[in-house]
């Protein structure tokens, strides 16, 4: 099992044969996306259903979405976090938002 699988695994609880919610339809997550690097912590490790992940990639004006969805997600599951780390990214981020105000969720 791969490392940032395990993360998410015993952060959330989960046995990898439990049906896991996409963390932005709570439909079947499949795909555990890696939200703004490659860094395996629990900040940046958001569930989502292949579509999503497909969808999502890497578009940078999509992060600060992403980003607000995972830590409500972390927060509302009780699961503890580090702020700072989300508010340096989102920080980081709001600009590419900025840029672009037509982005769809």
């Amino acid at each position: 099992m791969k490392q940032h699988t395990k993360i998410y695994l015993e952060a959330l609880g989960y046995h990898i044969t439990d049906f896991m919610p996409c963390e932005l339809t709570n439909g079947q997550g499949v795909d555990i996306h890696h939200i703004v690097n490659r860094e395996n912590r629990i900040e940046n490790l958001m569930l989502l259903t292949r579509e999503l992940h497909i969808r999502y990639g890497e578009i940078k004006h999509a992060m600060v979405f992403l980003l607000k969805a995972h830590r409500n997600f972390l927060q509302s599951n009780d699961v503890q976090f580090d702020n700072t780390w989300f508010e340096t990214n989102i920080n980081k981020y709001i600009i590419y938002e900025n840029r672009n105000k037509t982005f769809k969720r």
